[in-house]
């Protein structure tokens, strides 16, 4: 199971944090990431990062604002998103999939429960 957390309400250019608890398979073995989806929009990749951590891809929009990041011990899977703009608002989803996620959604094997993020102008 994957439980997202840590969306809200923030202005253009603040941060925030989204975190991902996961539990129920040996996390060490999943390549984990982060989806989103905005009103009228299909659901589109954000980032995901490596099942030891090592290596991180980022959808082009994302590159330089958003950080991935994973704690294996603690389970849990990280997006600090900085610089924010309007049009990053939607509902962001945690995913994982084991050693390899996709940036397909019709390939990703888990999904967590979406979490809002809304940034006003």
């Amino acid at each position: 199971q994957l439980q997202a957390s840590g969306g809200g309400l923030v202005q253009a250019g603040g941060s925030l944090r989204l975190s991902c608890a996961a539990s129920g398979r040996p996390f060490s073995f999943y390549a984990l990431g982060w989806f989103r989806q905005a009103p009228g929009k299909e659901r589109e990749f954000v980032a995901s990062i490596s099942t030891g951590g090592g290596s991180t891809n980022y959808a082009d929009a994302m590159k330089g604002r958003f950080t991935i990041s994973r704690d294996n011990a603690k389970n849990t899977v990280l997006l600090q998103m900085n610089s924010l703009k309007p049009e990053d608002t939607a509902v962001y989803y945690c995913a994982a999939d084991a050693f390899r996620l996709a940036t397909n959604v019709d390939e990703v094997a888990y999904w967590g429960q979406g979490t809002q993020v809304t940034v006003s102008s």
